[in-house]
């Protein structure tokens, strides 16, 4: 729906009435002579009407859900539609001018640097999809920003997706936007290397219920806690008004207002960053990075959709429908997208080494993956073209007292049952002894900085003259600063050194020739001397990948599932993505690319869970399990996080970005285990929306005394979960620590009962019936 000079138009008529017709020709003359400097256009949807005035800004934001449309727009904060972003001068422009092109759907926006914008309107049923159609003088524009578009709204800000939300059953609303295409992403045109820092803020959801300390305001920014290097660690406050960041296509201002940022980059030019995702911890410094440009990716097109709904609707009934609309990636299990409460589902993780029930096991449970935690990691090498067990599976590495099997022969026996199984890999860490990191090292490899050789050097030589030192005193990468990955790469050699000399002529120091099992070589004047990025160590060690390189990585993984039978993949160091300085796009054309394989070959789509979660894998992520124990949810206390305050962050960022809770790897039955631990984990995990990974391990399991009560208890949650039996009220009351459950099948298969308990008695019961 497109609204034009409605409020004008009320005007007139009104003004008619009152004072005849020749005040209204005088009236309608005046407008058609000042219409560009005071014309106003609104565009709506079913649930939403903005209204942009003639500078460009959104003045308006209504939700029409409400028999009095209420205003969301801040009165003192409109919102530029479009910003321009000069990187040379660190400047944002906003709009000037906007002119409406109605015969073709058009905004023309005008700016002080002279650049015009044309930006196509297309309002749906469900959303408002604009696209930026051109661009003059553009020269000096290294990015466009989609807002910010500022909201009222002071309840839930989902950094990751960028949307706000007001959860209260009063209001009941939420705003937000999603890009349309791969090159636009969640957060601000000034976010260094197009990765969010990973830090805290403080926002409280609710200042009645969790007020803030007086030494404490809104948007205030803290560190992480640790010493930068143990994840666990940094999860460091259990407070509910520290909010920890996984992105910022949504910020909150001093006044606990959110906001929303969308933006995109010209990536054909090479440009330089400071980087780290963790920049304020000193085992975290940035590093000084030279990003790779990559041809053909450039704003122009850059296509977002802004929405507004009901809250409780808003994934299942808008953001689906935009999903599919746009045909952004739709990732399903069991024929229902991944992102629907009724799909989530825990999935199983081995330990103990030994598989002869495995299968049997998830598959009592109702489960549809089993993850193969007590392998070692799967690391990229191409040199097996995807044969992780040999050419002819010859190698068979899980072990069962019938025989032991390849990753293709269990796959087999799993699928018999509907089930998947998977790997952990490190990303895109290059290990020392695969085909692109040693001893014969790509030429596809990312640089930090290159330099050239100013002498000739024999296979021996250790005095290496470079002929600029700038940044080459940094310690490799920016995360850790492993010293034992401080290399460069000339042609195919890789050199260790440490540190440079301070005064010409500006030599390595520490020089280690043939590192990594590569062949000293002799190399001439004028050479290419890399500066490796690369990842961390403690069992991590690894080069990273240039893009073209980073393609054939992801192309391998599903190369990989289709080979061997996997179906799911829990990336570690998934963070890794980010290290070519492409941010939040290197991580969306990574899965796009292993996802556009995997169709090829005709599998279905890949399970994965990471070391993170991001606006680059919000789409193609089906979970996030990360972490586990009393580290997320402890059981025995019954709190997010007992002993660090992970689960509670992690369970706040998620929650609020539409995404399953993770629970982590957890809860493993054991002699001890009782089948009231896990009706509670269940509740939780049904009532919040979380799935976990229950770590299995046979002769644990089987020691379990209670085993086979645990298999149905869980079974019949999971049934009726599926079955969407579990209406929102409650959902509600299953969040409730405190409460204690009871869930039976009723007389048929689409029934159940739910028993609240007390003292192992029966106070209270629902009737539940599929939806």
């Amino acid at each position: 729906m497109v609204f034009n000079l409605i409020d004008t138009i009320f005007n007139i008529g009104h003004c008619l009435k009152k004072n005849g017709r020749g005040f209204f020709l005088f009236l309608l003359l005046t407008l058609v002579l000042g219409c560009s400097q005071s014309s106003k256009t609104s565009f709506g949807t079913n649930y939403l009407k903005i209204s942009i005035n003639n500078q460009g800004l959104i003045y308006s934001i209504k939700d029409l859900t409400k028999p009095q449309p209420r205003e969301l727009s801040p009165s003192d904060r409109p919102s530029p539609l479009l910003t321009l972003y000069n990187s040379k001068l660190d400047t944002l422009y906003r709009p000037l001018s906007a002119e409406f092109n109605e015969p073709q759907n058009i905004i023309e926006l005008a700016y002080p640097n002279n650049s015009k914008a044309e930006i196509r309107v297309e309002p749906k049923d469900k959303y408002l999809k604009f696209t930026l159609v051109s661009l003059t003088n553009r020269e000096d524009i290294e990015g466009v920003q989609w807002g910010s578009i500022h909201t009222n709204i002071t309840n839930l800000f989902g950094e990751i997706i960028g949307v706000a939300r007001d959860t209260s059953e009063t209001v009941n609303y939420a705003i937000g936007m999603l890009a349309l295409d791969d090159n636009t992403l969640g957060g601000k045109s000034r976010t260094i290397g197009d990765a969010a820092p990973f830090q805290y803020v403080i926002h409280s959801p609710d200042t009645i219920q969790f007020p803030l300390p007086e030494d404490l305001y809104e948007g205030q920014i803290f560190t992480l806690g640790g010493n930068g290097i143990s994840d666990v660690a940094f999860y460091a406050h259990k407070e509910p008004y520290y909010r920890i960041l996984y992105g910022n296509a949504a910020e909150i201002d001093n006044k606990g207002r959110i906001s929303i940022t969308y933006n995109s980059r010209d990536r054909t030019k090479k440009r330089e960053v400071y980087f780290s995702l963790i920049p304020n911890m000193q085992a975290n410094t940035p590093n000084h990075l030279q990003v790779e440009p990559v041809p053909g990716i450039d704003y122009i097109g850059s296509s977002v959709a802004l929405w507004g709904s009901p809250d409780s609707t808003a994934l299942m009934d808008v953001i689906q429908d935009i999903v599919l609309s746009e045909g952004l990636p739709y990732p399903k299990i069991d024929g229902k997208w991944v992102k629907d409460p009724t799909a989530y589902v825990p999935d199983a993780i081995t330990s103990g080494g030994l598989y002869d029930s495995i299968v049997s096991y998830t598959s009592r449970l109702g489960f549809k993956a089993i993850s193969l935690y007590d392998q070692s990691f799967l690391r990229p090498d191409r040199a097996n073209d995807g044969y992780i067990d040999g050419k002819d599976f010859e190698k068979k590495p899980l072990k069962l007292t019938s025989g032991n099997l390849s990753h293709k022969e269990f796959a087999n026996m799993a699928a018999k049952y509907g089930l998947t199984i998977g790997r952990t890999p490190i990303t895109t860490s290059l290990a020392p002894g695969t085909k692109d990191a040693s001893p014969n090292p790509s030429d596809s490899l990312c640089c930090q900085q290159k330099r050239l050789l100013v002498n000739n050097i024999s296979t021996t030589d250790t005095l290496i003259i470079v002929d600029d030192p700038k940044y080459l005193d940094e310690i490799a990468s920016w995360e850790g600063h492993a010293e034992n990955l401080n290399m460069v790469k000339i042609g195919k050699e890789l050199i260790h050194y440490l540190g440079i000399s301070e005064v010409e002529p500006y030599r390595l120091l520490n020089v280690e020739r043939g590192y990594w099992g590569t062949t000293p070589t002799e190399h001439s004047t004028n050479d290419t001397i890399c500066k490796l990025q690369v990842t961390i160590n403690y069992g991590y060690d690894g080069l990273i990948p240039n893009m073209k390189l980073q393609d054939k990585i992801a192309e391998y993984y599903a190369d990989v599932s289709f080979i061997n039978g996997l179906g799911y993949y829990d990336f570690d160091g998934q963070e890794f993505l980010f290290n070519n300085g492409h941010g939040y796009y290197s991580a969306k054309r990574f899965f796009r690319k292993m996802f556009d394989r995997a169709a090829m070959h005709g599998i279905p789509s890949i399970r994965f869970t990471g070391a993170t979660l991001s606006e680059g894998s919000w789409h193609y992520q089906s979970i996030w399990n990360v972490g586990g124990g009393k580290n997320l949810y402890d059981v025995e206390t019954r709190e997010w996080g007992s002993t660090t305050s992970q689960g509670k962050d992690l369970r706040d960022v998620t929650f609020a970005n539409y995404f399953p809770v993770g629970m982590g790897g957890n809860f493993p039955i054991n002699a001890n285990s009782t089948v009231e631990q896990y009706e509670h984990i269940q509740a939780i995990s049904v009532g919040l929306g979380t799935t976990y990974s229950l770590y299995l391990n046979q002769k644990d399991v089987e020691s379990c005394p209670q085993k086979e009560a645990i298999f149905k208890v869980i079974r019949t949650w999971e049934n009726a979960r599926a079955a969407n039996a579990f209406p929102r009220d409650i959902k509600k009351l299953l969040t409730k620590p405190e409460k204690n459950w009871g869930l039976l099948d009723g007389e048929n298969k689409d029934t159940w009962i739910l028993n609240e308990l007390k003292d192992g008695k029966k106070v209270k019961s629902y009737i539940l019936n599929r939806a």
